[in-house]
């Protein structure tokens, strides 16, 4: 068994045991949360292929199964639905157990707003930097279409994140070659800035931010619509 796929079944693990506990029952919006995984599978599995085509980065085969489809290893499309879930287990469980852990409207708006300015002037600053370019003009679009349509989400989004980083620096600091002799998958200098938090280049902390809001945010959207389909 591979590196890669050990460390998304240990993430895995206890989120999906832990989804059936009487009081959470995850398991219950699973009909809303694995479509949104899926569907937010669909547009960074496209991402993922389209620059590993373009070089900008690369799997070590010493770490995987093997199994490529278009250039990519198994691992990495299940990477799209365990890491998604096991964060939205953390998220749920924090929201279940501290509901008023959120932002209010008023910081909400200021911060979204804040990281959008931000996002864009960082995504223009670094034009010739595509993996930069490209994740700091996905941010924004994701995060305002959240709060426009799942303000509520993005209330508590912003008050977990923190929390949720926790995870990501271990996971990712694995994937990314801490503790190990090489890295499972690694970028080219080209196209990243080059600031690294231990082995994680700064851009994947806002390239995790978009890939876990937008399956939150699609569950709260398909969730909604259905109990007001039910209501009429």
């Amino acid at each position: 068994m591979s590196l890669y796929l050990i460390i998304l079944i240990v993430s895995l693990a206890g989120p999906l045991a832990l989804s059936f506990e009487k009081n959470l029952m995850l398991y219950k919006r699973w009909k809303y949360l694995l479509p949104a995984i899926l569907i937010t599978m669909v547009v960074f599995v496209t991402w993922d292929i389209i620059f590993t085509h373009m070089g900008c980065w690369f799997f070590n085969p010493v770490y995987n199964s093997g199994i490529y489809i278009y250039k990519l290893p198994l691992e990495e499309y299940l990477f799209f639905i365990a890491i998604p879930y096991a964060c939205a287990f953390s998220f749920y469980a924090v929201q279940f157990h501290f509901p008023k852990f959120k932002l209010n409207e008023r910081w909400t708006k200021k911060i979204t707003f804040l990281m959008v300015i931000l996002s864009v002037i960082t995504s223009l600053a670094n034009l010739d930097h595509i993996y930069t370019f490209v994740n700091f003009l996905v941010l924004p679009i994701i995060l305002l279409l959240s709060y426009y349509f799942t303000k509520e989400v993005v209330q508590y989004y912003l008050a977990i994140y923190p929390i949720l980083l926790i995870p990501f620096f271990i996971i990712n600091g694995i994937l990314t070659g801490t503790g190990i002799e090489q890295a499972v998958f690694d970028y080219n200098p080209q196209v990243i800035i080059g600031i690294h938090i231990f082995s994680i280049p700064l851009e994947d902390m806002f390239y995790n931010f978009s890939l876990l809001l937008s399956p939150l945010a699609l569950t709260h959207i398909f969730e909604m619509r259905s109990k007001k389909n039910k209501k009429v």
